[in-house]
C-alpha cells in the first residue's frame, strides 16, 4: 500500500523524476503518496504507507442494532479529538468523521500535492535527519572515505546553490557530447546502455532482482520503459485533460531543448521526435492492470534468443557495454515491447535517437542540475501534472536526494538515536499477534479445503519478520562523494548503485538484507523472499509518545495498516502464487483458486464503482492487490486487537468504545488529502486507491465496523450481504 510520504522510495507513478539508482529493486508502498517510476512494476515489494502482497476474506452480516447509538464525540482532552469532526455522520462518510477535523484546519501547504497524517511525521524526521546532515557538514575533520565524510560532504554540495548554479548540466558535458558522436547503431546501443548505467532510464527499463521461478538466484529483467510521461495511456487517452497534457508535455520538452542550446525552431522538432519515438514506446506498453500477472510478465530467455526478438541489437555487447558480463540468460517482462523497440532502431534515423538520449539525460538530472532546468522540470511535472504550485524548500528535497544515494548510513545514525529497544520489543510483540490472527483467520475459512489451508498455513509461518532497522548495512567504500559538484555526487551514486545490483548477479542471494531505510514511513513486502519490512518510522503516532498510545490506535494504525496489510499482499492476487520459499508455484486446488478468484472479482467490482475525482472511476482491476491487503490489514488487527484487555474490558476512553477508537486509529493511517490534479493523475498510475476509499472501502465490509458505528439499511456506509467482499 502507499501512504502519503516524503522520504523513502515510493513506487507508484512518476511525478518529480530524480535519477532513478538504476537497477534497483522496487517495493510496494503503503503510505507512499509520491512514489517514483518503478522499473518493474509488475512485481516488487509491496508496501503500506513507495517496490509486494496480500490478502483477508471473513463471512460478514450485517449488524441491526435495535437502537442507533449517537454520533461518538470524543472527550475533548482526548488524543483523537483533535481529528474527529462530530458534525459529520460515521454511517455516511467515515473517512471524513474520522479525520475531517485535522484536514478541514490543515490545508495542503502551496509547496506540496497532497498532505496528512505521514507529512506530519516525516516533518518530525526531516529535522531529524536534518541535525544530523548540519553536523556532519560541519565536521570537517571527518576521516576520508568515512560514512561521516560522505554525509558531510553531500549535504554540503546539495546546499551550495551558487556552485550548482554556475555548474547547470556542465558535469555532464562529457555525456552530452557521447551522444553528439553517436555514428552508428552500434555506438547508440552503446550509448543506451552507458546511460543506464548511470541512472537514465531510455528506450527501456533494466533490473536486477531475484528471480520469480527460482528465488535462490538473482536475474537480469528487461522491462518496458523508455518514457518521459507518467504511464502509456497518457499518450492516447481522448480526454481534455490528457490531451492537454501531451501539449504541455511537447512543450516542456521543447523548453529543454532550448536551455541545452537549441533555438526555438530547432527545440520544438527535437520535442515533436521525442513525443513521436515515445509515442511508439507507449504503443507497445501494457496497461497498469496487465502489469499485474507476474507469470504473464516473465518470459525467460536465454541471451542468444534475445535475437528473436530484437535482431538490430547485438545483445551480448549491449549488455556487456551496460556492465553485465557472462549472462546466459534474462526475463523478458514484456516481449512485444522489445519488437517494438526493434522496429523504431530500425526505421527511425540515428539524429531522432539522438534526440531522444539528450531528452533523457537532461530530464533524468535536471532537478540537480538547478536553476532554469530545475525550475523548469518542476513546472511540468509538479505545477501541470500534480498542480503543485511552488516547491518544497530546498533542504527537504535534498533530503528526499540523499535518501536514494546514502539511506544506510544514515539510517544507522538514526536508530541509534531514536529508536529504543523497549519500542522494537512492543512491535516485535505486535507483529506476532498479528500473524496468530492470520493463522486462526486460515483455519477458521469454511470455503478453502484443507489442503490448500495447511500450504497457506506453511506460507505464513515462513514469512521472515523483519522490525525496526536491518541486522547489517551497505558499504558505500566506493562510492565517492566530494563537496565539489552535487550532481557529480548524483551521477556516481547511481553508478555505485547499478554497480551494487548487478554484483548480485554473481553473488548468493542475501535474504538478510532490506530494501528501505529504518527512516522511512513506509513497509513492504517481497514475495521472493517472503519477507515483510517494518522500518522503525513506521509506527510513529505524531505529537504522543509511544508509550501513551492505547491499544487500540496500535492495533490499527501500526497493527492493521500495516503489519497486516504487509502480510495479506503474501496472499493477495500476485502474493497468493508465490509459494513459502518465494518462487512463482501454484498451491491451490482448482476449486479454491476458483473460490478465490470469484471473491477477489467481487473486491474490483467494488472499488471499480468508487469516483475517485471529476468523472474518474478507481481502477478495481489495478487496485486490487492494494484493496485486498486493506481488507486483510483492518481484520487482522480487529482479530489481534479483540484479544486485548482493554478491548476485553470493553471501557470507553474519552467517550469512544474501543471498537470505535480501532476504526479512528485506521482512518488516521490513512489521513490525507490530495489535489485534483495528483489524484487524477494516480488514479491513471498508481496501484493504490485513494486515501479515503482505504478507509470507507475495507470498513463498508466489516459487520464489526457496522456494530461499532450502528450502521443500518438507508446508511452510505451500509452495503448489502450480497456485496460485502470476504477473502481471507
Amino acid at each position: 500500500m502507499a501512504r502519503p510520504s516524503a522520504l523513502g522510495v515510493a513506487l507508484s507513478a512518476l511525478v518529480l523524476p530524480a535519477p532513478r539508482p538504476a537497477l534497483a529493486r522496487a517495493g510496494r508502498c503503503t503510505r507512499v503518496q509520491h512514489p517514483k517510476a518503478s522499473p518493474h512494476p509488475t512485481r516488487k515489494p509491496t508496501m503500506k504507507r513507495m517496490l509486494i502482497v496480500g490478502l483477508p476474506f471473513l463471512l460478514l452480516t450485517a449488524a441491526s442494532p435495535a437502537t442507533t447509538p449517537p454520533n461518538p464525540v470524543p472527550a475533548a482532552d482526548d488524543y483523537l479529538s483533535q481529528f474527529v469532526d462530530p458534525s459529520v455522520s460515521a454511517r455516511d462518510d467515515f473517512f471524513h468523521y474520522a479525520v475531517g477535523k485535522w484536514l478541514h484546519a490543515h490545508p495542503i501547504p502551496s509547496n506540496e500535492r497532497s498532505w496528512g497524517i505521514a507529512h506530519v511525521v516525516q516533518e518530525e524526521t526531516y529535522h531529524r535527519i536534518l541535525a544530523l546532515n548540519e553536523a556532519a557538514a560541519q565536521n570537517t575533520a571527518a576521516a576520508a572515505g568515512s560514512n561521516a565524510q560522505k554525509i558531510g560532504d553531500f549535504w554540503f554540495a546539495a546546499m551550495d546553490t551558487a556552485t550548482i548554479g554556475k555548474q547547470g548540466l556542465a558535469p555532464l558535458a562529457n555525456e552530452l557530447a557521447r551522444i553528439q558522436a553517436i555514428k552508428d547503431r552500434p555506438s547508440l546501443l552503446a550509448e543506451i546502455a552507458r546511460l543506464q548505467f548511470m541512472g537514465v532510464g531510455a528506450m527501456c527499463n533494466l533490473a536486477v532482482f531475484q528471480d520469480e521461478m527460482n528465488s535462490e538466484r538473482y536475474a537480469l529483467h528487461l522491462y518496458q520503459g523508455g518514457l518521459g510521461m507518467p504511464d502509456r495511456d497518457y499518450y492516447f487517452d481522448s480526454d481534455d485533460r490528457a490531451k492537454m497534457l501531451r501539449r504541455e508535455y511537447v512543450a516542456h520538452v521543447g523548453r529543454m531543448f532550448h536551455l541545452l542550446g537549441d533555438d526555438t525552431t530547432r527545440a520544438k522538432a527535437h520535442a515533436a521526435t521525442v513525443m513521436s519515438l515515445e509515442t511508439e514506446l507507449a504503443g507497445a506498453s501494457r496497461k497498469l492492470e496487465d502489469l499485474r500477472d507476474p507469470r504473464a510478465n516473465y518470459h525467460s530467455m536465454a541471451v542468444d534468443s534475445l535475437s528473436t526478438l530484437a535482431p538490430s541489437i547485438a545483445w551480448k555487447r549491449f549488455l556487456e557495454a551496460g556492465h553485465f558480463h557472462d549472462l546466459a540468460r534474462v526475463i523478458v517482462g514484456q516481449p512485444e515491447f522489445y519488437q517494438q523497440v526493434d522496429k523504431s532502431l530500425t526505421k527511425r534515423p540515428l539524429s531522432d535517437w539522438k534526440t531522444y538520449l539528450r531528452w533523457h539525460l537532461a530530464h533524468t538530472y535536471a532537478a540537480q542540475a538547478g536553476g532554469r532546468f530545475d525550475a523548469e522540470n518542476f513546472h511540468f511535472y509538479g505545477t501541470i501534472l500534480n498542480g503543485t504550485p511552488e516547491q518544497r524548500p530546498r533542504w527537504k528535497r535534498m533530503l528526499d536526494q540523499e535518501e536514494n544515494y546514502l539511506g544506510d548510513a544514515l539510517g544507522q545514525l538514526y536508530v541509534a538515536r531514536y529508536f529504543s529497544p523497549r519500542t522494537k520489543e512492543r512491535y516485535e510483540k505486535l507483529t506476532n499477534d498479528i500473524f496468530a490472527a492470520f493463522h486462526d483467520r486460515i483455519r477458521r475459512l469454511d470455503w478453502m479445503s484443507d489442503a490448500t489451508k495447511e500450504r497457506a498455513l506453511k506460507k505464513l509461518d515462513a514469512v521472515d519478520r523483519k522490525v525496526g532497522y536491518p541486522s547489517h548495512w551497505r558499504d558505500y567504500s566506493n562510492y565517492a562523494v566530494n563537496r565539489g559538484s552535487f550532481l557529480g555526487n548524483c551521477v556516481r551514486g547511481n553508478e555505485w548503485s547499478s554497480d551494487f545490483y548487478i554484483q548480485k548477479l554473481y553473488k548468493p542471494v542475501d535474504r538478510t538484507e532490506w530494501e528501505m531505510t529504518p527512516q522511512t514511513y513506509n513497509a513492504y513486502y517481497n514475495p521472493s523472499n517472503n519477507e515483510i519490512v517494518l522500518p522503525a518510522a513506521a509506527f510513529i503516532l505524531p505529537g504522543i509518545p509511544d508509550s501513551l498510545v492505547d491499544d487500540a490506535l496500535v492495533y490499527a494504525y501500526a497493527g492493521g495498516t500495516t503489519i497486516g496489510h504487509e502480510i495479506t499482499h503474501g496472499f493477495d492476487d500476485q502474493g497468493h502464487q508465490f509459494d513459502e520459499h518465494g518462487n512463482l508455484e501454484n498451491w491451490w486446488t482448482a476449486k479454491d483458486e476458483q473460490e478465490f478468484n470469484q471473491r477477489v472479482g467481487r473486491i474490483v467490482r467494488q472499488y471499480d464503482g468508487y469516483v475517485a475525482v471529476d468523472d474518474l472511476h478507481v481502477n478495481g482491476k489495478a487496485t486490487q492487490g492494494e484493496n485486498i491487503a486493506d481488507l486483510g490489514g483492518m481484520l487482522l488487527g480487529w482479530d489481534a486487537f479483540m484479544k486485548t484487555d482493554e478491548y476485553k474490558k470493553g471501557q470507553s476512553i474519552g467517550g469512544l468504545t474501543p471498537g470505535q477508537r480501532y476504526f479512528i486509529g485506521w482512518a488516521l493511517g490513512w489521513m490525507n488529502e490530495i489535489r485534483p490534479e495528483n489524484l487524477a493523475l494516480r488514479v491513471k498510475t498508481d496501484v493504490h486507491a485513494p486515501s479515503f476509499l482505504r478507509v470507507i472501502g475495507p470498513a463498508s465490509n466489516l459487520t464489526s465496523f457496522y456494530q461499532a458505528y450502528g450502521v443500518k439499511p438507508g446508511d452510505k456506509m451500509f452495503r448489502a450481504d450480497s456485496v460485502r467482499v470476504s477473502i481471507w
